[in-house]
Protein backbone atom coordinates (compact mmCIF):
# COMPACT_ATOMS: atom_id res chain seq x y z
CA UNK A 1 0.00 0.00 0.00
CA UNK A 2 1.18 3.29 -0.62
CA UNK A 3 1.49 5.93 2.09
CA UNK A 4 -0.73 8.11 0.77
CA UNK A 5 -3.16 5.26 -0.03
CA UNK A 6 -3.91 6.06 -3.31
CA UNK A 7 -2.32 2.73 -4.98
CA UNK A 8 -1.45 -0.59 -3.61
CA UNK A 9 -0.40 -4.32 -5.64
CA UNK A 10 0.13 -7.78 -5.11
CA UNK A 11 2.82 -10.04 -6.46
CA UNK A 12 2.72 -13.68 -6.39
CA UNK A 13 4.89 -16.04 -7.18
CA UNK A 14 3.82 -19.90 -8.04
CA UNK A 15 5.11 -23.49 -8.22
CA UNK A 16 1.97 -25.43 -8.40
CA UNK A 17 -0.42 -23.09 -8.87
CA UNK A 18 -2.63 -24.22 -6.17
CA UNK A 19 -5.51 -22.42 -8.38
CA UNK A 20 -4.27 -23.32 -11.87
CA UNK A 21 -7.44 -25.18 -13.72
CA UNK A 22 -4.45 -26.67 -15.59
CA UNK A 23 -2.96 -28.33 -12.84
CA UNK A 24 -6.34 -29.90 -11.10
CA UNK A 25 -6.88 -31.30 -14.70
CA UNK A 26 -3.48 -32.63 -15.08
CA UNK A 27 -3.90 -34.36 -11.55
CA UNK A 28 -6.83 -36.08 -12.14
CA UNK A 29 -4.82 -37.91 -14.68
CA UNK A 30 -2.21 -39.11 -12.59
CA UNK A 31 0.84 -37.67 -11.18
CA UNK A 32 1.88 -34.10 -12.18
CA UNK A 33 4.86 -32.16 -11.49
CA UNK A 34 4.18 -28.70 -9.69
CA UNK A 35 7.27 -27.41 -11.48
CA UNK A 36 5.44 -27.75 -14.74
CA UNK A 37 2.51 -25.00 -13.43
CA UNK A 38 4.19 -22.04 -12.31
CA UNK A 39 3.09 -18.22 -12.64
CA UNK A 40 3.96 -14.87 -11.39
CA UNK A 41 0.86 -13.28 -10.16
CA UNK A 42 0.56 -9.47 -10.53
CA UNK A 43 -2.42 -7.32 -9.61
CA UNK A 44 -2.07 -3.18 -9.72
CA UNK A 45 -4.57 -0.94 -8.21
CA UNK A 46 -3.97 2.62 -9.31
CA UNK A 47 -6.45 5.21 -10.56
CA UNK A 48 -6.48 4.67 -14.20
CA UNK A 49 -3.65 2.37 -14.13
CA UNK A 50 -5.11 -0.57 -13.09
CA UNK A 51 -3.58 -4.31 -14.28
CA UNK A 52 -4.00 -7.89 -13.58
CA UNK A 53 -1.67 -10.46 -14.86
CA UNK A 54 -1.10 -14.59 -14.13
CA UNK A 55 0.50 -16.24 -17.21
CA UNK A 56 1.19 -20.19 -16.20
CA UNK A 57 4.33 -21.74 -17.51
CA UNK A 58 6.01 -25.22 -17.93
CA UNK A 59 9.32 -26.36 -16.22
CA UNK A 60 11.36 -24.82 -18.99
CA UNK A 61 10.49 -21.14 -18.18
CA UNK A 62 11.02 -21.81 -14.46
CA UNK A 63 15.10 -21.27 -12.80
CA UNK A 64 15.42 -21.00 -9.32
CA UNK A 65 17.86 -21.32 -6.36
CA UNK A 66 18.69 -20.03 -3.01
CA UNK A 67 18.13 -16.46 -3.77
CA UNK A 68 16.37 -15.99 -6.86
CA UNK A 69 12.98 -17.23 -8.37
CA UNK A 70 12.77 -16.52 -12.26
CA UNK A 71 9.37 -17.26 -14.48
CA UNK A 72 9.17 -16.74 -17.72
CA UNK A 73 10.75 -12.83 -18.39
CA UNK A 74 10.01 -11.63 -14.49
CA UNK A 75 12.17 -12.59 -11.36
CA UNK A 76 12.13 -12.23 -7.48
CA UNK A 77 15.62 -11.84 -5.99
CA UNK A 78 16.04 -12.07 -2.00
CA UNK A 79 19.09 -11.03 -0.23
CA UNK A 80 20.35 -9.11 3.21
CA UNK A 81 16.78 -8.81 4.08
CA UNK A 82 15.77 -6.96 0.33
CA UNK A 83 13.81 -8.52 -1.87
CA UNK A 84 13.74 -7.22 -5.72
CA UNK A 85 11.18 -7.95 -8.05
CA UNK A 86 11.35 -7.34 -11.90
CA UNK A 87 8.24 -7.86 -13.73
CA UNK A 88 7.66 -8.25 -18.02
CA UNK A 89 3.69 -9.40 -18.07
CA UNK A 90 0.90 -8.76 -20.10
CA UNK A 91 -2.41 -8.37 -18.35
CA UNK A 92 -5.65 -9.95 -19.44
CA UNK A 93 -8.40 -9.45 -20.24
CA UNK A 94 -7.31 -6.15 -21.92
CA UNK A 95 -3.78 -7.19 -23.50
CA UNK A 96 -1.82 -4.25 -21.59
CA UNK A 97 1.97 -4.52 -20.55
CA UNK A 98 3.07 -4.91 -16.96
CA UNK A 99 6.76 -3.68 -16.39
CA UNK A 100 8.68 -2.52 -13.63
CA UNK A 101 10.59 -2.92 -10.76
CA UNK A 102 9.86 -3.37 -7.03
CA UNK A 103 12.15 -3.38 -3.93
CA UNK A 104 10.61 -4.71 -0.63
CA UNK A 105 13.50 -4.06 2.45
CA UNK A 106 12.42 -5.67 5.73
CA UNK A 107 12.09 -4.19 8.80
CA UNK A 108 11.60 -7.40 10.93
CA UNK A 109 12.61 -11.09 9.77
CA UNK A 110 10.74 -13.16 12.44
CA UNK A 111 11.52 -16.67 12.69
CA UNK A 112 8.04 -18.34 12.33
CA UNK A 113 6.51 -21.02 10.65
CA UNK A 114 3.09 -22.14 11.24
CA UNK A 115 1.38 -25.14 10.48
CA UNK A 116 -2.53 -24.48 9.11
CA UNK A 117 -3.68 -28.39 9.04
CA UNK A 118 -3.20 -30.77 11.81
CA UNK A 119 -1.23 -33.40 9.24
CA UNK A 120 1.08 -30.04 8.55
CA UNK A 121 0.87 -30.25 4.94
CA UNK A 122 -0.01 -26.87 4.78
CA UNK A 123 2.68 -24.02 5.93
CA UNK A 124 2.73 -20.32 6.04
CA UNK A 125 5.61 -18.36 6.85
CA UNK A 126 5.26 -14.33 7.46
CA UNK A 127 8.90 -13.98 6.38
CA UNK A 128 8.78 -9.90 6.09
CA UNK A 129 5.40 -8.60 8.19
CA UNK A 130 6.69 -5.10 8.44
CA UNK A 131 8.44 -3.37 5.26
CA UNK A 132 9.21 -0.59 2.93
CA UNK A 133 7.93 -0.77 -0.70
CA UNK A 134 9.48 1.10 -3.36
CA UNK A 135 7.33 0.58 -6.70
CA UNK A 136 9.05 2.36 -10.22
CA UNK A 137 7.00 0.94 -13.19
CA UNK A 138 7.13 2.32 -16.71
CA UNK A 139 4.07 0.82 -17.91
CA UNK A 140 1.82 1.95 -16.50
CA UNK A 141 3.63 5.05 -15.43
CA UNK A 142 4.07 4.78 -11.58
CA UNK A 143 6.02 5.80 -8.95
CA UNK A 144 5.48 5.42 -5.39
CA UNK A 145 6.85 4.42 -2.14
CA UNK A 146 4.87 2.58 0.96
CA UNK A 147 4.28 -0.28 3.80
CA UNK A 148 4.71 -4.21 2.53
CA UNK A 149 4.66 -7.49 3.95
CA UNK A 150 6.08 -10.62 2.44
CA UNK A 151 5.26 -14.11 3.39
CA UNK A 152 4.96 -17.51 2.11
CA UNK A 153 2.77 -20.61 1.75
CA UNK A 154 4.23 -24.61 0.76
CA UNK A 155 2.17 -27.58 0.76
CA UNK A 156 2.23 -31.05 0.24
CA UNK A 157 -1.54 -31.56 -0.90
CA UNK A 158 -3.74 -29.88 -2.76
CA UNK A 159 -5.36 -27.15 -0.46
CA UNK A 160 -9.16 -27.68 -1.38
CA UNK A 161 -8.38 -31.34 -0.17
CA UNK A 162 -7.83 -29.48 3.58
CA UNK A 163 -9.87 -26.79 3.52
CA UNK A 164 -13.60 -25.17 2.76
CA UNK A 165 -13.31 -21.50 3.91
CA UNK A 166 -10.38 -19.13 4.83
CA UNK A 167 -10.25 -15.29 5.88
CA UNK A 168 -6.82 -13.75 6.20
CA UNK A 169 -6.22 -9.96 7.09
CA UNK A 170 -3.02 -7.57 7.60
CA UNK A 171 -3.12 -4.51 9.08
CA UNK A 172 -0.15 -2.04 9.70
CA UNK A 173 0.22 0.09 13.27
CA UNK A 174 3.33 2.35 14.43
CA UNK A 175 5.68 -0.86 15.10
CA UNK A 176 4.23 -4.15 14.29
CA UNK A 177 2.06 -5.87 12.17
CA UNK A 178 -1.31 -7.25 12.80
CA UNK A 179 -2.28 -10.89 11.25
CA UNK A 180 -5.66 -12.54 10.96
CA UNK A 181 -5.98 -16.07 9.92
CA UNK A 182 -9.58 -17.67 10.16
CA UNK A 183 -10.24 -20.90 8.71
CA UNK A 184 -12.81 -23.88 8.44
CA UNK A 185 -11.56 -26.85 7.37
CA UNK A 186 -13.19 -30.03 5.34
CA UNK A 187 -13.79 -31.67 8.72
CA UNK A 188 -15.46 -29.06 9.82
CA UNK A 189 -12.72 -27.91 12.71
CA UNK A 190 -11.61 -24.26 12.84
CA UNK A 191 -8.51 -22.67 12.95
CA UNK A 192 -8.05 -19.03 14.21
CA UNK A 193 -5.09 -17.29 14.71
CA UNK A 194 -3.64 -13.83 15.59
CA UNK A 195 -0.37 -12.29 15.57
CA UNK A 196 1.72 -9.39 16.34
CA UNK A 197 4.59 -8.88 14.68
CA UNK A 198 7.18 -5.75 16.25
CA UNK A 199 10.19 -4.58 14.85
CA UNK A 200 12.43 -6.52 16.77
CA UNK A 201 11.22 -9.94 14.80
CA UNK A 202 9.05 -10.64 18.09
CA UNK A 203 5.76 -12.60 16.97
CA UNK A 204 3.29 -12.43 19.79
CA UNK A 205 0.40 -14.73 19.77
CA UNK A 206 -3.16 -13.26 20.89
CA UNK A 207 -6.38 -13.68 21.62
CA UNK A 208 -8.10 -14.39 18.45
CA UNK A 209 -11.12 -11.59 17.93
CA UNK A 210 -14.48 -12.70 16.91
CA UNK A 211 -15.03 -12.95 13.50
CA UNK A 212 -17.61 -10.77 12.04
CA UNK A 213 -19.62 -10.46 8.71
CA UNK A 214 -18.82 -8.16 6.14
CA UNK A 215 -21.07 -7.70 2.96
CA UNK A 216 -21.14 -10.67 0.42
CA UNK A 217 -19.31 -10.03 -2.82
CA UNK A 218 -20.82 -9.61 -6.48
CA UNK A 219 -20.54 -13.54 -6.61
CA UNK A 220 -22.14 -13.91 -3.35
CA UNK A 221 -18.93 -15.01 -1.64
CA UNK A 222 -18.97 -14.94 1.85
CA UNK A 223 -16.36 -12.18 3.79
CA UNK A 224 -15.97 -12.41 7.41
CA UNK A 225 -13.08 -10.02 9.34
CA UNK A 226 -12.01 -10.17 12.87
CA UNK A 227 -11.93 -7.51 15.58
CA UNK A 228 -13.53 -5.71 18.51
CA UNK A 229 -16.83 -7.08 19.04
CA UNK A 230 -18.25 -3.27 19.87
CA UNK A 231 -17.15 -2.48 16.51
CA UNK A 232 -18.79 -3.01 12.95
CA UNK A 233 -16.04 -3.35 10.13
CA UNK A 234 -16.60 -1.20 7.18
CA UNK A 235 -16.14 -2.36 3.87
CA UNK A 236 -13.48 0.04 2.02
CA UNK A 237 -12.70 -1.03 -1.53
CA UNK A 238 -13.04 -4.53 -3.22
CA UNK A 239 -9.72 -5.43 -5.18
CA UNK A 240 -10.67 -8.88 -6.65
CA UNK A 241 -13.81 -10.13 -6.90
CA UNK A 242 -13.83 -13.73 -8.20
CA UNK A 243 -16.40 -16.96 -8.34
CA UNK A 244 -13.88 -18.75 -5.14
CA UNK A 245 -11.56 -15.20 -3.90
CA UNK A 246 -11.98 -11.68 -3.17
CA UNK A 247 -9.32 -9.67 -1.93
CA UNK A 248 -10.37 -6.15 -0.13
CA UNK A 249 -9.40 -2.92 1.73
CA UNK A 250 -11.35 -3.21 5.31
CA UNK A 251 -11.57 -0.43 7.99
CA UNK A 252 -11.67 -2.12 10.98
CA UNK A 253 -11.19 -1.99 14.59
CA UNK A 254 -8.39 -4.00 17.45
CA UNK A 255 -8.00 -3.30 20.83
CA UNK A 256 -9.82 0.03 20.47
CA UNK A 257 -7.80 0.95 17.91
CA UNK A 258 -9.20 1.84 14.16
CA UNK A 259 -7.27 -0.03 11.40
CA UNK A 260 -6.88 0.25 7.49
CA UNK A 261 -6.45 -3.89 6.20
CA UNK A 262 -6.09 -5.86 2.99
CA UNK A 263 -8.11 -8.50 3.13
CA UNK A 264 -8.95 -12.04 1.31
CA UNK A 265 -11.55 -14.65 1.17
CA UNK A 266 -11.25 -17.90 0.33
CA UNK A 267 -13.91 -20.80 -0.81
CA UNK A 268 -12.31 -23.98 -1.72
CA UNK A 269 -15.74 -25.70 -2.19
CA UNK A 270 -16.50 -23.61 -4.81
CA UNK A 271 -13.05 -23.30 -6.37
CA UNK A 272 -13.71 -27.44 -6.63
CA UNK A 273 -16.62 -27.00 -9.00
CA UNK A 274 -15.95 -27.82 -12.65
CA UNK A 275 -17.57 -25.39 -13.39
CA UNK A 276 -15.85 -22.29 -11.78
CA UNK A 277 -12.41 -24.08 -12.78
CA UNK A 278 -13.47 -24.11 -16.76
CA UNK A 279 -13.76 -20.04 -16.24
CA UNK A 280 -10.54 -19.83 -14.60
CA UNK A 281 -8.33 -20.05 -17.90
CA UNK A 282 -9.98 -16.84 -19.45
CA UNK A 283 -7.91 -14.75 -16.36
CA UNK A 284 -5.25 -17.57 -16.58
CA UNK A 285 -3.60 -18.11 -19.92
CA UNK A 286 -0.94 -20.95 -20.30
CA UNK A 287 2.20 -20.81 -22.61
CA UNK A 288 4.46 -23.70 -23.03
Amino acid sequence: MSDDGCHALTVIGFIGSVFSPYYAWARAKGPAQPEDFCAINVALYSPGAGRWAMTERAAASLTRDRDTLRIGPSALHWRDGQLDIMLDEISVPWLRRIRGSIRLTAEALPDCIVHLDDAGHHRWRPIAPLARVEARFDAPALNWQGHGYFDMNSGDAPLEQAFDHWHWSRARRANEALILYAATRRDGSRFDLALACDRAGRVLERPAPPRQRLPSTLWRLRREVGGDADARPHLVRTLEDSPFYARSLVQGQWDGEALTMMHESLNLVRFRQRLVQAMLPFRMPRRS
